[in-house]
């Protein structure tokens, strides 16, 4: 169980909250679509609050707090240009010379890469799951919650833009985009929980016997 002291007595935390502020604000300043980027940060803000309201009855570790910050402002950029036309997605598609602004799948990587340690932290502490099932319990909500998000994601498409929703939605013409997208964020958590998992291991190897 993690000791935080309160938020203003946590000099690190404050410092995460200012850096993605800053990002959050810079990002807001003139975005490329209007309703894109409200559509897009409605959880964001939703989810804020709650990690808000929630702080004093469970605060989760400094590096939970850092690796959700580092999405969400990676989020942030992506709602500010859009995903197809981010500057670094074509920067690493010029780079690797692939096909496509890759931005987006960085994106859905990094949902399982940064946030599925978060989620495990969230399970090992509210309940009493032992051996590898709090492992891969992880890796199968960042999946869940990736397939939740596509399909929520199609519907407000076509709301919004009848009939032009993967254009809308910025699948520059692949036809395997939702599916490619999945396997990104279950490659990212994957990876988030074998690290996590080496790391437990290795504490519980040089951790001292009980007296």
């Amino acid at each position: 169980m993690t000791n935080l002291p309160p938020f203003s007595k946590n000099r690190f935390l404050q410092l995460v909250v200012a850096g993605y502020v800053l990002i959050w604000g810079a990002t807001a300043i003139y975005p490329r679509d209007w309703l894109t980027w409200v559509l897009e940060n409605i959880l964001v803000v939703a989810f804020a609050a709650l990690l808000v309201a929630t702080y004093r009855r469970f605060a989760f570790s400094n590096l939970s707090y850092l690796l959700m910050a580092v999405f969400l402002s990676l989020h942030a950029i992506g709602t500010n240009t859009g995903y197809a036309q981010a500057p670094i997605g074509f920067w690493l598609k010029e780079t690797l010379a692939m096909s496509r602004n890759p931005y987006d799948r960085v994106i859905h990587c990094a949902f399982g890469l940064l946030l599925a340690y978060p989620f495990y932290e969230l399970l090992v502490r509210t309940s009493n799951l032992r051996g590898r099932v709090k492992f891969w319990l992880p890796v199968s909500f960042i999946l869940a919650a990736s397939v939740g998000f596509e399909v929520v994601e199609s519907l407000v498409a076509e709301i919004v833009s009848p009939g032009t929703g993967p254009a809308w939605l910025g699948a520059q013409g692949d036809e395997w985009d939702m599916q490619l997208d999945l396997v990104s964020a279950l490659l990212g958590a994957t990876v988030a929980m074998v690290l996590t998992y080496r790391r437990e291991r290795s504490t519980a190897r040089y951790r001292p016997p009980h007296e």
